[in-house]
Formats: C-alpha cells, structure tokens, sequence
C-alpha cells in the first residue's frame, strides 16, 4: 500500500473517529440538560467546549481551516442580525456572539 494511500485512510479513519466522538457529546449534553437543576453545571459546559472543540478539529481535517469557520460563522450571524431571527428578538444572542467573534480575531 502506498504512504499517501495510508494517509487517506487515516484521514478517514480519524474523521469517522471526530464524528462519534461528536454524537457521544452531544449525547451526554442531552442527558445532562434533562436532568434540571441536579446537573452540574461544569458537566454542561465540559460537553459544549468539547463539541466546539471536535467540530474545529472535523472541519480542519475535511478541509476548512479555522479561520474560514469563524468567517462563515461570522456571515450567518449578520444575516441572523438583519434578518431579526427570533433568539436574536429575545436576547440579542447573536448579536452579542457575532462582536465576541469580531473582538477574536
């Protein structure tokens, strides 16, 4: 087997890996948000850090850097803005992640 033949399939093989580990999160933050106020809190925030972290780490191996992430998270926001979707009616949600995202990079 050729070396860059061993390396697609390692691609492969880590971007299936990124994929269930991403389902497991998302999950385990299920089953944590039905349990009400018995949760703590650092489990919450341990699961939506680490599916921040593995959909960075998915889109880098399918091709998309970082920055081209934050970007197009960037425009779908604006158009959240403008578009005054309702989670951006209720608290500005979007608005205020959007000037996190611009003060970052």
């Amino acid at each position: 087997m050729k070396k860059s033949n061993f390396n697609i399939m390692s691609n492969v093989k880590i971007i299936e890996s990124l994929k269930a580990d991403l389902l497991c999160v998302i999950a385990d933050l299920f089953k944590f948000l039905s349990r009400g106020n018995n949760v703590a809190k650092e489990s919450i925030l341990e699961c939506i850090s680490g599916a921040i972290i593995t959909l960075y780490i998915l889109a880098e191996r399918l091709g998309y850097s970082h920055l081209s992430v934050d970007e197009t998270m960037k425009k779908k926001l604006k158009l959240g803005i403008v578009e005054e979707d309702f989670i951006e009616k209720d608290g500005r949600d979007l608005s205020k992640l959007y000037g996190y995202l611009k003060e970052r990079s």
